[in-house]
C-alpha cells in the first residue's frame, strides 16, 4: 500500500449519461420535477479531469434533490452546442449547469465550479 493508497472502495458515481438528443430532452424535462445538473466534460483535458475528480469527491452521494447528468463533449459536441442554445450559456469545458423548470440557476466552468454553491441553489 502506497502513501496515497486507500482500502476504502470508491463509490460508483450516479451520473446519468447524455448521449443523444432524446437523453438531453429527458434531462431538460426532468428539471420540471427536480433540479438537474449537467456536467460537461472533456476527456482529453487534464483540467477537466481534475475538476471532475474534485467535484465527485466533494459531492455527497446521499444527496437526492438533484439529478446528475454527464456529457462527454468530445464524443457529443453537437449536444454540447445544443445545451448552449437551449440555456443561453456559452460552451466551456469543464462546465456545470444547474437547471430547474428549464431555467438556469447556476453555471460555472473550470476551477470556479463549486459544489457548495450548487447545493445552495438546489436547496433554495
Amino acid at each position: 500500500m502506497g502513501l496515497f493508497s486507500s482500502n476504502k472502495p470508491k463509490a460508483v458515481f450516479p451520473w446519468k449519461t447524455i448521449d443523444s438528443m432524446q437523453s438531453l430532452d429527458e434531462a431538460i424535462a426532468r428539471s420540471n420535477e427536480n433540479a438537474v445538473l449537467i456536467f460537461k466534460h472533456s476527456t482529453r483535458c487534464s483540467i477537466s479531469i481534475m475538476v471532475l475528480t474534485r467535484f465527485q469527491s466533494e459531492w455527497d452521494l446521499s444527496e437526492t434533490k438533484c439529478d446528475l447528468y454527464f456529457l462527454d463533449l468530445i464524443a457529443h459536441r453537437d449536444l454540447s452546442n445544443r445545451i448552449a442554445e437551449i440555456t443561453g450559456v456559452i460552451h466551456q469545458s469543464p462546465q456545470a449547469i444547474l437547471l430547474r423548470n428549464g431555467d438556469v440557476l447556476y453555471d460555472s466552468s473550470h476551477n470556479a465550479i463549486s459544489v457548495r454553491e450548487i447545493k445552495k441553489e438546489v436547496n433554495s
